[in-house]
């Protein structure tokens, strides 16, 4: 039986939206595509999470056309998808029994955006004590003004955002370090 799984958090639609201003890392939905293809090679437990809005003004709206998870990493037959309200994919959701009775101890993480909910549920996976894995150009980050009203460019957001994960609660590495560590099974 196979004790890791792939979570693809928020690869949505509405991250195509023009409100969210400048973005890094351009190629992110491709490296996930390589990691999935490769996880699913391995027979890992795959799970989409989407984040689902209530509010007809959201760009996750569940009727709207943001609320779609993009087809480069679109789910199969048989793949788990999880709907989540808030910045982590473990509260409000079934996820933590899903992976304690699919028997899962290793989650690689992926998908949209690094400072919110992919952080939020990384830090929630180290804390619940998964083996816990982080691909950086897997991720990616939007600019965004601090709390002085400064704004910080997306590399910034996202290069920090995964300096406070690092060796605290996952392991950060990129895509090619990963697929390597799956092809010789040191993950």
């Amino acid at each position: 039986m196979i004790d890791k799984a792939l979570l693809l958090i928020d690869v949505q639609q509405a991250f195509n939206d023009p409100k969210w201003g400048p973005r890094n890392n351009p190629t992110a939905e491709e490296k996930m595509q390589q990691i999935l293809t490769e996880c699913r090679k391995n027979h890992w437990t795959i799970i989409h999470v989407q984040h689902v809005s209530q509010s007809p003004d959201s760009v996750f709206y569940e009727q709207g056309t943001g609320f779609a998870i993009k087809e480069i990493v679109a789910p199969q037959t048989g793949e788990k998808i999880i709907h989540k309200q808030v910045n982590s994919a473990f509260i409000g959701t079934d996820l933590n029994d899903y992976l304690n009775e699919q028997k899962i101890n290793t989650l690689a993480i992926v998908g949209l955006t690094t400072p919110h909910c992919v952080s939020t549920t990384t830090r929630m996976s180290g804390n619940l004590g998964y083996r816990t894995y982080l691909i950086a150009d897997a991720t990616a980050a939007f600019g965004m003004n601090d709390h002085h009203g400064n704004f910080i460019d997306a590399q910034t957001i996202h290069h920090y955002s995964l300096a406070t994960l690092h060796e605290e609660f996952a392991t950060v590495l990129d895509t090619n370090h990963f697929l390597q560590k799956i092809q010789n099974a040191t993950v």
